[in-house]
């Protein structure tokens, strides 16, 4: 299954400055080879918030999945960089996609500063719902 998934920085604070983006999408991309027949197709993102787009299988239970390596991603990049350089908030956003979109979801990744710093964004992959923001 393909996934386009994002979350952000604590208070969409700038935290992920260039000193710490290397090291953070090098983690990352290494927990998703990690991940037993998981495919990691493209990180992103800007100072605010990341973007993967990935195949996992169906055995992986996503959010679970989410939460480790949002959890482990800061622990690492905090223990080479500093108490507290990066910090996420609470949430994340899941798309599934199919595979004739995966080209365009892969260009959308991996030119996230240039569409931000244009307004070119995409509401459906950009928009995070909390659950205190879900009406019933």
């Amino acid at each position: 299954m393909y996934f386009h998934i994002t979350w952000h920085t604590k208070s969409n604070l700038r935290l992920i400055t260039p000193a710490i983006e290397a090291d953070l999408y090098k983690f990352i991309r290494n927990r998703i080879f990690a991940t037993e027949n998981a495919i990691v197709h493209a990180i992103g993102g800007i100072e605010t918030h990341v973007h993967l787009g990935v195949s996992l299988p169906p055995t992986i239970q996503p959010a679970e999945w989410i939460g480790q390596i949002k959890g482990s991603s800061a622990h690492h990049i905090n223990q080479l960089h500093g108490h507290k350089a990066l910090q996420w908030q609470n949430g994340y956003g899941i798309v599934t996609f199919g595979e004739k979109d995966l080209k365009w979801v892969v260009a959308y990744i991996e030119n996230q500063k240039e569409r931000h710093a244009s307004c070119r964004i995409a509401e459906r992959l950009e928009r995070i719902t909390h659950p205190e923001d879900a009406h019933v």
